[in-house]
């Protein structure tokens, strides 16, 4: 595979768009937004996924051949936030899936996207871990569905187990339990939980 990306203006647009995300993302997974913040970051998360739309309809996935894997990860981040999209989420859901498929995007990140794009289209359990959500004794799992084979689905993707993940988690974010609630349940905390 070459290192250079096919299309490497597409790229720094995505990977600008997810750096300048960022800060929100990280913020508002601690609930440390106000109103009006949390108002400007779901617009650019809206913007973000008219754009990332836009790309899916010209490129399909935006994989590793077509904007590397810096782009790729970018274009999975900008995915994983368009919650307020959720067809959009299970598109990008199932093109990665076709990427991740011909080894042109990491299965792992599929797993997220997979995950949060059930969840968000209304499902209760998700298949494979990934995603979280804050609860009273601070952050939890959402239901899995076949709990007891879930550590098996996961190692096959390259995803570490549940508990390992959690764990994580729980360091990276190091935040009281009574400042993650319901309001922070479909945030970034599929990226922050498997993307060590």
């Amino acid at each position: 595979m070459s290192t250079e990306p096919l299309r490497p203006h597409l790229a720094r647009d995505l990977i600008a768009r997810a750096e300048q995300a960022s800060p929100h993302w990280s913020r508002r997974i601690r609930n440390e937004l106000d109103g009006i913040q949390l108002g400007r970051g779901r617009h650019v998360d809206h913007v973000n996924a008219r754009v990332l739309r836009r790309i899916l309809a010209e490129h399909d996935w935006p994989g590793h051949r077509l904007v590397g894997r810096n782009g790729c990860r970018a274009a999975w981040q900008l995915a994983l936030h368009a919650d307020d999209d959720p067809e959009l989420q299970r598109s990008a859901a199932r093109l990665m899936h076709r990427a991740a498929q011909d080894d042109d995007a990491p299965p792992w990140q599929w797993a997220h996207l997979h995950d949060r794009a059930l969840l968000t289209s209304g499902h209760t359990m998700q298949e494979y871990g990934t995603q979280y959500r804050g609860g009273p004794h601070g952050v939890e799992l959402y239901p899995v569905r076949e709990p007891a084979t879930v550590n098996a689905r996961r190692a096959e993707l390259g995803l570490p187990p549940v508990a390992v993940a959690t764990n994580g988690l729980r360091q990276r974010l190091r935040t009281p339990s009574s400042r993650i609630n319901d309001a922070t349940a479909l945030t970034a905390f599929s990226l922050m939980a498997g993307a060590a």
